[in-house]
């Protein structure tokens, strides 16, 4: 019998082979974490810290790399701390502070704010150089920049933004572009993105809230 998560995974590297995934699994618990390392998958990103620690004995049985890419909040740095390899939503100096403190010499990504969205979180593109630029000086280690599509409309809708976050990770020198989600995927890769957060895309739909 065929593993469609692997079958899935698969799919994915051979259409865009020069690209790292992210196994996302907001929703779908530990069993996700799973079939994501038997899979093949070496990196998990998770949304909410609740989850993160909920999967927290599967995550360290299995060893893969961890990414936290949802909300960060300050009071939740010190439970995850230990647990989280990649931290992408950095987009403030109070978080910057944080981490350098109870993470230090961690690996971040520094989120920019593409859409203007209320609640998606970032950082202004025009101040993303001086937040890397802080976390440097805090010995957090800033690997790249991540961003998040419009929520509605199109794949092409995500484009201009995406181009964007592209062109401050090259002007910045970084080696990480994390943009493109299941659903806009090709416009991320054709913009340039290092790295995909898939979550549907390899797990199905999410299960319903209770």
């Amino acid at each position: 019998m065929t593993d469609p998560v692997a079958e899935r995974l698969t799919a994915l590297r051979e259409r865009y082979p020069d690209v790292d995934v992210v196994a996302v699994t907001k929703g779908f618990g530990p069993w996700a974490v799973e079939a994501a390392v038997a899979a093949g998958c070496g990196a998990i990103g998770e949304n909410y810290a609740q989850e993160l620690l909920a999967e927290r004995e599967t995550l360290e049985r299995l060893q893969p790399e961890v990414h936290f890419i949802g909300r960060l909040q300050s009071n939740k740095i010190r439970q995850l701390a230990g647990l989280v390899d990649v931290w992408e939503s950095v987009d403030r100096r109070s978080l910057v502070a944080e981490l350098g403190k109870r993470a230090p010499g961690a690996r971040i990504l520094v989120q920019v704010d593409t859409t203007g969205e209320a609640g998606k979180g970032g950082c202004p593109p025009d101040e993303v150089p001086e937040l890397v630029e802080s976390a440097r000086a805090a010995g957090l280690r800033p690997i790249g920049l991540m961003t998040v599509g419009p929520t509605g409309g199109t794949p092409e809708d995500a484009r201009p933004g995406f181009r964007l976050v592209r062109s401050l990770v090259d002007e910045l020198g970084l080696e990480v572009c994390s943009m493109g989600m299941s659903g806009d995927a090709d416009v991320a890769v054709d913009e340039g993105a290092t790295q995909l957060r898939i979550g549907t895309g390899l797990f199905g739909p999410r299960p319903p809230k209770d």
